[in-house]
Order: structure tokens, then sequence, then C-alpha cells
């Protein structure tokens, strides 16, 4: 038997076979030793459907979210104490009676400052730079890259080193403030635990609070930056017991990460849409025990 004779096809006659549609100097999917294809995917799903519902979702809760921080309407409860966390804690003149459960150290703001000032750059800056939401808003509106195997538009790539990525870096310290605003929105939980005469009261809007608060707990524990801090720098798990439990159990709670950070959105509109339909007296609240 006569075998053809081996010929051996080098990457550089594929490259150069291809035609050249692509950019000549750049980084990652421009850089001179990738491939040039013309096509700007090989791929025939619907790689594009994940990334668009992803930046529907997100786009969804910062245009509710904007809106319910600066209407200042309907987010106090008076006979039931429920305070909606899109103003916890409201800490100025502005605030309407009884809903500032840590005083008011601030005069009345002016109209285009929200009422929780105070903690809602913090809670965006902690979810803006999140691993997950990272991942999230990376490929559905910064597109680096908008799928697996679909290149990404940018012709150079500096990753998490200049503005305005670079400030993912604080991630940590978000993560501080953020354990601080889930023990406020604790105590918003505990305090709505009020009935319209005084004393002890329960009712529906109180399983909806609770509900949230325990979401958020779990949202905010299960950070990558919570799990380093409970066991990322120990060299002997033996010899701490204490925190190596501690750290299995938020390794747990991290593999759930992503369905908690949807979740969490989810809860959080919940939570301000029910109270702000029992505040503005568009339904009452199912008391059990009053």
């Amino acid at each position: 038997m006569i075998r053809p004779p081996h010929t051996e096809i080098s990457e550089a006659s594929i490259v150069s076979a291809a035609p050249d549609t692509t950019r000549t100097t750049g980084t990652g999917v421009f850089s001179r030793t990738r491939a040039r294809i013309s096509a700007r995917t090989l791929r025939t799903d619907r790689w594009w459907l994940p990334p668009l519902l992803t930046a529907l979702g997100l786009g969804a809760f910062i245009g509710y979210a904007t809106i319910r921080s600066f209407v200042r309407t309907a987010y106090w409860v008076p006979q039931y104490h429920y305070l909606t966390p899109f103003y916890s804690p409201c800490l100025s003149d502005s605030c309407v009676p009884g809903s500032s459960h840590f005083g008011t150290p601030f005069p009345e703001l002016p109209m285009w400052i929200p009422l929780g000032f105070v903690v809602l750059p913090f809670l965006l800056g902690f979810r803006l730079t999140c691993y997950y939401y990272r991942k999230a808003y990376y490929r559905s509106v910064w597109f680096s890259p908008p799928a697996c195997a679909v290149a990404e538009p940018h012709a150079r790539y500096t990753g998490e080193t200049r503005l305005p990525l670079i400030i993912q870096n604080s991630h940590r310290y978000f993560f501080y403030v953020a354990v601080l605003v889930s023990l406020v929105n604790s105590y918003d939980a505990l305090t709505a635990f009020h009935g319209a005469s005084g004393g002890f009261g329960f009712g529906l809007g109180n399983l909806v609070l609770l509900g949230n608060v325990i979401l958020l707990w779990a949202y905010t524990l299960s950070c990558h930056s919570c799990r380093h801090i409970a066991g990322g720098r120990l060299k002997h798990f033996s010899a701490h017991p204490v925190r190596y439990w501690f750290w299995t159990q938020i390794s747990k709670l991290n593999t759930r990460h992503m369905a908690l950070a949807w979740t969490t959105l989810g809860t959080l509109v919940l939570t301000d849409f029910y109270v702000m339909l029992v505040a503005s007296q568009t339904i009452s609240d199912l008391r059990f025990v009053d």
C-alpha cells in the first residue's frame, strides 16, 4: 500500500488563508497571533439570548429602584412600622415621622438626593463589584465577551487595571458596609412586629420583610470576600475548627451566589412594592396577630 505523503499544515498557513477582516493591531482577539476569522462567531445557537435577558433584568431593577428611591412617597406604614429597604436607614428631617429608627442627624434634603443616600452608594458599589454581577454585566453591557466563543468588540483589553474597572478591587470594603446594612435591615424587620394599637403585631408584611432580610443575609454571606475572610489565609484547618466550620458553610452558600444575586433583586422589589401598596392604602395588610 502506498501512503500519501504526510503534509503538515501550520497555524500560520491557516491564519494567512483566512480573510483578514479584523484589525491588525490590538490585544486579545485582535492580536496579530490570533486567527483572522471574518465571522463574529461560528456558533449557530441563540448565544445572544442570555446576555439580552440579563440586560433586561438588570435594567428593569435599576429603573424601578431609581424611581422608588426618589419619589419619597409610600415608604413607611406607621400602623405596623413597615419601612421599605430602599429608604433604610432614613436619617434626615425630610423623613416622615416615625420612619427614622436611628434619629435624624441630617437636615432636610433637596429632592434630587434620595432619602437613603447614606447607604445606597455603598450597596450599589457592593452589587457592581460582586463577582457574579461582574460576569453578568461584562457580558450583557460591557461585551467582554458577550458569550463564550464570541469575539468582543474592544480593540484592547486592560482588565481591571484602569478606570472604571479598577474599582472592582474595592469589593471587600463594600462587603463590610453591606454587613452593616444587613444588620440595619434586620433591625427594621424586627421593629415591624408592631400592632396597630401598640405592642406586638404580626401580619403578612412581616413575612415579606423577614423573608427579604434572610435572603439578603444569604446573598451577603455567600460573597467570595466573606469566604476568603472566613478561611482564605488558614494554612491548617485542623488548628482552627471554628473558622473551618464557618468556611465550609460559607462555601456551600457560595455555590448559590448567582441564584441569590437574582433572588434578592426580586425580593427587594417585592418588599418595596408591598410596603408601597399598604402605605398608600391601596391594599390592607393581612393581619394574623394585632
